[in-house]
């Protein structure tokens, strides 16, 4: 673990109180800094003088015993002490700039794993928790490819889509290229949620990623908390990808988010009868970008990040204050705008398929071939609609599957 504030300094017990106090509402936080000017003297004021501002009664209640704000930040202490996780405050070095630059950022972080990660170009990926099988290889590869480019995968460690990337993005055979994941947590950073998420978490630090939680620990997750984790989602990256997403999906207010901030959002289609798709059709009416391949994304957040004739790598560290962002190599140094870094291409990864444009299919397989869908068509469907032979039929699908443009989900065979 980096970057571990071993031993608190008042300025920073007197952020943890207050952020304990108001229960890490950030309205309550915000209120309570801009009256005074810092936490100490916030925190040192009366509930009378609480009460004026019209604070919650439940935070007034907190303020009346600080005994037991002291006995929380001592458990805090203790806990960076032990190394079980990290802490970052706002005014630190090691706080992720991109953070600094949306409407409402957190004062502090808990982490666990490799902060520095926080400091890298990242691509969000999110999407629907019951993809389904053609979207969960799409994320994977997606993700898997992005990773292998340079970038950070960011998501919300949720079942689903979200689990893809992360596992997409640790599925690299080159030690340099591991670890490239963030999770961004919806519960206290020692809450794992869904149950069965902690060896997705520990996988994602041992690999040398990195998990983060603004929220206090032990917090337990809540309609409320979800949509908090999904600003930092966007807030931390470059661009967000929705790979399928319904209506009413989180996944939405992601991609609202990211383009409330300016940043450019990506989504992939799917056919229109595929409800679990119709939130991605959704942005794309409204003016997402659609893609089909993660070298667009590529293509796209390169243009976006172009900067002179400078060229830079997305894994270079980024920091910041309010107004500029620093790329620093071991032979580079140089502050720009924000968000202003070129990425040097990279060649595309053998085990990523080029776009389907670029697909040759010989022409004794045409037929077979442009019957088939990315949704998927069982055996019997295609002997009625090629008239082929069964045993013919079967000889092309084949041919096809070797050639690495289809491939084959429970019975049903599809494009890739």
């Amino acid at each position: 673990m980096t970057a571990v504030t071993s031993s608190l300094s008042d300025d920073q017990r007197a952020i943890l109180a207050l952020w304990y106090e108001v229960n890490a509402s950030l309205s309550a936080y915000h209120k309570l800094i801009t009256t005074y000017g810092d936490a100490q003297l916030a925190w040192q004021a009366t509930v009378g003088a609480w009460k004026q501002l019209g604070l919650h009664h439940t935070h007034l209640k907190r303020h009346e015993q600080p005994e037991q704000t002291r006995a929380a930040i001592d458990k805090i202490q203790q806990a960076l002490t032990d190394g079980r996780y990290g802490l970052l405050f706002a005014g630190q070095p090691d706080y992720p700039a991109q953070l600094l630059h949306i409407y409402d950022p957190p004062p502090l972080l808990f982490f666990r794993g490799n902060s520095a990660r926080l400091h890298q170009a990242q691509i969000a990926i999110v999407g629907s928790r019951k993809p389904t099988a053609h979207a969960q290889k799409i994320t994977f590869d997606m993700a898997q490819y992005l990773a292998q480019a340079g970038y950070v995968i960011t998501s919300g460690l949720a079942i689903g889509v979200d689990k893809r990337a992360h596992l997409g993005a640790l599925a690299q055979t080159d030690l340099d290229y591991q670890g490239r994941t963030i999770g961004v947590m919806g519960t206290g950073i020692d809450v794992n949620y869904p149950n069965h998420r902690d060896q997705l978490f520990a996988q994602i630090i041992e690999q040398g990623g990195c998990i983060i939680s603004e929220l206090l620990p032990h917090t337990q997750p809540h309609k409320h908390t979800f949509p908090r984790r999904n600003r930092l989602v966007a807030g931390l990256s470059l661009a967000t990808i929705v790979t399928e997403a319904t209506i009413k999906s989180g996944s939405l207010i992601t991609a609202r988010l990211t383009s409330e901030q300016g940043k450019q959002v990506f989504a992939i289609p799917s056919h229109i009868d595929n409800s679990n798709a119709e939130g991605c059709h959704h942005l794309i009416r409204e003016g997402a970008t659609l893609i089909y391949h993660p070298q667009q994304v590529l293509e796209d957040v390169n243009g976006q990040l172009d900067y002179g004739k400078r060229s830079y790598r997305p894994t270079d560290i980024i920091s910041a204050d309010s107004h500029q962002v620093e790329v620093t190599q071991s032979s580079v140094a140089s502050n720009v705008k924000r968000n202003s870094v070129t990425m040097v291409s990279q060649p595309e990864p053998s085990h990523i398929k080029s776009p389907r444009s670029a697909i040759v299919v010989p022409v004794h397989l045409t037929q077979i071939y442009e019957q088939l869908d990315w949704h998927g068509q069982d055996l019997d469907a295609l002997v009625i609609a090629t008239q082929l032979a069964p045993s013919q039929l079967i000889g092309q699908l084949m041919e096809l599957e070797l050639m690495g443009v289809i491939s084959v989900q429970g019975g049903r065979y599809l494009r890739v």
